[in-house]
């Protein structure tokens, strides 16, 4: 994971400290969801599929930090939807930066240039906007033109003002791995670094031809790191996820190292998957069951190889196996050769959908407190 001296250090120190301890399921990441709305419609979406009652529903202030304060993750990622729409956005940031938490707000910078006035420049800070590629493939991406040009804008005005920037990146079915290098050529020229995963084939995304499975995943990141090789790209990842994606490490999911919060709840198992919420952190750890989870073991999961299951197990295996992460930052990401050993799917259960279910509990949850002034007006 390339990042500034004094993180890298926090960052060690905590993954340090929980190996020492014994301790499997830790936090790395929190996924604060503060509301599902959103002001683009991207076709490989699943999150923002809901009425609008629950859309136009908010997490608080305080029930933002209180999240963080009760899991303890030293980093907090801020996705959507779409969270500049928020507008408490810039206290939820501040918030959590006085917790002393590195703090990344995912846009996709439609909103960027409005709002940039309410943050100020912090080492605990900085935005991630979500780049799918060049100009007309990310257009595409997004499912609206001029998506691009908005959030290169916004790029570069935020990094004048001193602000640390770098783009997220979902990688779907189809992608030239030329095109794809040429995108990582021009993210090192605007002097931004990449986090990169494969899409998650959400069963509600209104595309549903373009999510790669595990096989063509590795072969399109083998191609595009033998193209990238002595280009010195920079990703915000360790270099065994990397490793990972290019079919040289065979890794399970960590489905607790990155934790979500939304206004559902604490979302189980996942941030891609939601088959459950619990009240409280301490309920989501204690009643998931974590082994049921996960590729080889549910159907929802057998493709599936983003980064907020696996760099954390990635992030784990740094720690208790600095030899292999010394090792690939000597020799680099292997481009030839056979792939590691796939995981059986011979006894996966199969995908239970619950979507529903949890929207109908919503909605007669905010009906519930709609109608409670109205009970208790008459009740005077």
């Amino acid at each position: 994971m390339v990042l500034p001296f004094f993180k890298e250090r926090r960052i060690g120190a905590y993954l340090l400290k929980q190996t020492l301890k014994g301790r499997k399921h830790y936090p790395l990441v929190l996924m604060l969801e503060p509301l599902f709305r959103c002001n683009l419609a991207c076709a490989g979406c699943g999150k923002i599929d809901y009425p609008d009652q629950i859309l136009n529903r908010r997490l608080s202030v305080q029930e933002c930090l209180d999240a963080a304060e009760e899991c303890g993750a030293p980093m907090v990622a801020i996705p959507g939807g779409e969270p500049l729409i928020h507008r408490e956005i810039d206290q939820i940031v501040k918030g959590l930066i006085a917790q002393k938490r590195f703090v990344s707000l995912c846009t996709n910078a439609m909103l960027l240039e409005k709002k940039l006035h309410l943050f100020e420049p912090s080492p605990y800070f900085f935005f991630s906007v979500h780049l799918d590629g060049l100009r007309e493939h990310h257009d595409a991406s997004v499912c609206q033109k001029g998506v691009f040009d908005r959030a290169f804008n916004a790029i570069r005005l935020a990094k004048a003002k001193g602000f640390e920037v770098n783009v997220n990146s979902t990688v779907f079915d189809g992608y030239d791995p030329k095109e794809l290098a040429r995108f990582l050529d021009f993210c090192k020229e605007l002097g931004v670094g990449v986090s990169i995963s494969p899409g998650y084939a959400y069963e509600r995304a209104p595309d549903q031809e373009h999510f790669l499975n595990r096989r063509k995943t590795k072969e399109l990141f083998r191609k595009v790191f033998e193209l990238g090789k002595g280009k010195r790209w920079t990703f915000t990842h360790s270099p065994l996820f990397l490793d990972f994606l290019a079919g040289n490490q065979e890794f399970h999911c960590s489905p607790w190292g990155m934790p979500t919060r939304s206004i559902f709840g604490w979302q189980k198992p996942c941030y891609l998957i939601g088959e459950g919420y619990a009240r409280t952190y301490k309920e989501l750890m204690e009643t998931t069951n974590w082994d049921s989870y996960g590729t080889g073991r549910y159907e929802k999961c057998a493709n599936c190889m983003a980064h907020c299951g696996y760099e954390p197990t990635a992030a784990h295996a740094s720690i208790t196996n600095p030899l292999s992460m010394l090792k690939l930052m000597w020799t680099g990401i292997r481009t030839d050769g056979p792939f590691a050993p796939e995981i059986s799917m011979a006894d996966q259960r199969p995908a239970t959908y619950v979507h529903s279910l949890h929207v109908e509990q919503e909605m007669k949850r905010i009906a519930d407190e709609e109608e409670k002034p109205q009970r208790l007006s008459a009740a005077e």
